[in-house]
């Protein structure tokens, strides 16, 4: 599998003109590109292909006195800001057609030179390296100092450069990494995520929701209203504008970091995690949307997956329209209605529930059901075929190590 390990990086004032200049030319190009697709849209003719995109916004654009600079930067960065700009049409095309899952993707838009984050990258084609002094060097960029906090795994097939909206900047290397599978251990878990606990574990534990942009609002308004009152277009404006993108880098650094942290003890502890699919858009536009965005379910969950994958873990995502609260674990009688302010509550079987560990505790069940219906070969008509055979959840958990009886025995 292919991951990326981003570094801070450290240019020289003379090289940051120069990825000033490339972020520009990537632009430039990829604009000009979109401006050719849309004109022969326009005009009933069918798509520019790739090839000859290629001659008339590099190569014959680079003898135009408009468009000589473009021969000033490494041609790679311009050869992927044209693949970036295709890579943008097929989605739009495949969400079009119904070939792409997930949310509608839209069509293409012009870069502007105004967007605070600029991004270009180079390929194995670009003849990058890391010298034996450990700098990063970039052609017609320089050597570009990095601070190496771990070891990279393998040689990367790319690396992307990042300038973010707080001025930082980043090397995002892509490495293929193969499976570490970790030592096996019996134990299996359901988090059900919240906003008042972050995960809630069915062994009961529970984890407090560090609420990091709760605990940053006051410094954040603080320096809003001050961005607010500079003149637009001035230099005192654009340095409020770099210490809120600062604060709220700071923010985002620290709530992943928590997640990565989190995360990773979660796989090492467990051989199965299962997760509720949460509808995060949905409730993302409801009154408790700061709190959701604050917790940032989303891109915890995308680590456990792939950390999973990594380490040789079992992850599975639960239906989001299963009864996770409502549903009694121990009898399997699900209530009629589990308003949001009710924490505890009582089934009829005489079982009382701790809203999210019940959760958790369903979660598990149905994680486990769900995994043995994918193991499945038989269904119950008899024919072969993978998860052939739907598997009811449990009405209760059964501990990992409990004793059972196999089929046919006395």
């Amino acid at each position: 599998m292919q991951l990326r390990y981003s570094y801070r990086i450290d240019p020289t004032p003379g090289q940051r003109i120069a990825l000033a200049q490339a972020f520009g030319c990537a632009r430039v190009v990829f604009n000009d590109a979109l401006a050719v697709r849309d004109q022969a849209y326009a005009q009933g003719l069918p798509l520019v292909i790739d090839a000859e995109l290629s001659v008339r916004v590099i190569t014959a654009a680079k003898k135009r006195p408009d468009r000589a600079w473009l021969g000033e930067v490494s041609a790679v960065v311009l050869q992927q800001a044209l693949a970036d700009c295709t890579t943008a049409f097929r989605n739009f095309f495949a969400s079009v057609t119904g070939k792409r899952k997930g949310p509608r993707v839209g069509a293409p838009r012009f870069r502007s030179r105004k967007d605070h984050r600029q991004a270009i990258r180079f390929t194995r084609n670009a003849r990058f390296c890391i010298t034996e002094a450990g700098r990063l060097r970039l052609p017609k960029i320089g050597d570009v100092p990095v601070r190496w906090s771990r070891r990279l795994p393998g040689g990367p097939s790319s690396v992307t450069v990042i300038k973010d909206a707080a001025g930082r900047y980043f090397a995002s290397f892509v490495v293929e990494v193969g499976c570490e599978p970790l030592p096996a251990v019996g134990a299996e878990t359901g988090i059900d995520l919240g906003v008042g606990h972050f995960a809630v574990l069915a062994d009961g534990r529970k984890v407090g929701s560090p609420r990091f942009l709760r605990r940053a609002e006051k410094k954040l308004k603080k320096l809003h209203k001050a961005l607010s009152r500079k003149e637009k277009g001035s230099s005192n404006r654009a340095k409020a504008r770099t210490k809120v993108a600062r604060a709220h880098g700071k923010v985002a650094d620290a709530r992943r970091e928590f997640h990565h942290q989190l995360s990773t003890q979660i796989i090492g502890e467990n051989q199965a995690v299962y997760v509720e699919d949460l509808a995060v858009r949905g409730l993302a536009r409801t009154r408790l949307a700061k709190s959701v965005h604050d917790a940032g379910w989303s891109s915890f969950v995308a680590m456990l997956e792939y950390k999973a994958k990594l380490y040789g873990r079992t992850f599975v995502r639960i239906d989001r329209w299963f009864p996770s609260s409502k549903l009694c674990s121990g009898c399997g009688v699900v209530a009629e209605a589990m308003p949001l302010q009710v924490r505890e509550w009582a089934c009829v079987c005489g079982a009382v529930h701790d809203r999210d560990v019940n959760a958790a505790l369903n979660i598990l069940a149905a994680g486990r059901a769900e995994r043995l219906n994918a193991s499945h070969t038989r269904g119950r008509d008899g024919a072969n075929r993978p998860g052939g055979g739907r598997v009811r959840p449990p009405l209760a958990v059964a501990p990992a190590d409990e004793a059972g009886s196999h089929r046919g025995a006395a």
